[in-house]
């Protein structure tokens, strides 16, 4: 086995590695707080959390606040533990 094979391509793009990063440590966090942490552009930020999403890896849940409308992201079990394995795959790249 390879040191990269645990490397998971769809967290290769700094975008998709901050959502992600951001949604293991939070139970969840909406699209304005997303946008603000990772300083993107809506449409930018929607097409990479559009990718997480596809890959079963980010639950996305919509609802109203008031008479407003309210997009908040969470990340799926599978997504987790995807996650996890990139980032123990990557440690362990850097300590070879």
């Amino acid at each position: 086995m390879g040191i990269i094979d645990n490397i998971n391509k769809l967290f290769d793009h700094r975008i998709r590695l901050g959502i992600m990063s951001i949604l293991v440590v939070n139970d969840s966090a909406d699209f304005n707080r997303l946008k603000e942490l990772l300083e993107v552009t809506d449409g930018n930020l929607a097409s990479h959390i559009k990718a997480l999403e596809q890959a079963g890896y980010v639950l996305v849940e919509k609802q109203f606040i008031g008479r407003k409308p309210n997009t908040s992201y969470s990340a799926t079990k599978v997504g987790k533990a995807e996650f996890t394995k990139h980032i123990q795959a990557l440690e362990k790249l850097i300590k070879k």
